[in-house]
């Protein structure tokens, strides 16, 4: 499947880690079509006082799911905004098949279509490695990775002089549960996409711009 013409109709898929959203931003500055998430999508309903945006946000407020038919019809607002015209990178959306049969209607009845589904693949193991490799300042928030980006000095900020820290969420034994139960929410969706013929798995396990040079030569083949 090829865009059609100036048209980029995207979605972004891949488990945390993965590099999402770096490549997410690298395809905006290139192909100039928005990068939509679902955190974003909702401030943005939920900013401009829209009828749907205030049936999200009270099932925010109680800490709910927000329920399907909202979140579609949230998605339904953005999408029909003018920056969509050339196209879109959805981001967060659909996390379902059943939401992904819903933006299939959706879609349908705006006369848009997708054009692929771009899956950021990494080895779990490797995933691990970078989650776990996290750590923080307490003091100031800085963010490290022990390979990544360390500090000068081993374990110790370098604008604070404090000790870093490892958060509990990015412990090792909690980012490979983590990883399974996204990977099981995943695996249904990528099913899905790669049956309609709109999923292309990209390695992402390659330095950045490679990765990058891989979706660009995948959208304009």
């Amino acid at each position: 499947m090829r865009a059609r013409g100036k048209l980029l109709n995207l979605i972004l898929m891949g488990l945390p880690g993965a590099g999402k959203g770096t490549q997410a931003e690298k395809i905006n500055e290139t192909y100039h079509i928005p990068h939509i998430s679902t955190g974003d999508m909702f401030r943005l309903a939920i900013k401009e006082g829209t009828e749907l945006g205030q049936k999200a946000k009270e099932y925010m407020d109680q800490g709910a799911l927000v329920p399907d038919d909202v979140t579609v019809g949230i998605v339904k607002e953005r999408l029909g905004k003018d920056d969509c015209k050339e196209g879109f990178l959805l981001d967060g959306f659909p996390r379902t098949v059943a939401q992904a049969k819903s933006l299939q209607t959706l879609l349908k009845e705006m006369d848009k279509s997708i054009d692929y589904v771009l899956h950021v693949d990494v080895p779990e193991d490797d995933l691990v490695e970078r989650l776990a490799g996290r750590r923080i300042c307490p003091t100031c928030g800085a963010t490290y990775h022990v390979m990544y980006n360390p500090p000068q000095k081993e374990g110790i900020c370098d604008n604070e002089g404090s000790k870093l820290i490892q958060r509990e969420d990015d412990q090792a034994e909690t980012v490979k549960n983590r990883l399974n139960v996204n990977l099981e929410q995943m695996k249904p969706l990528l099913d899905f996409y790669h049956d309609k013929g709109y999923l292309v798995k990209i390695d992402g396990d390659q330095q950045i711009d490679q990765v990058f040079k891989d979706i660009q030569s995948t959208i304009e083949k």
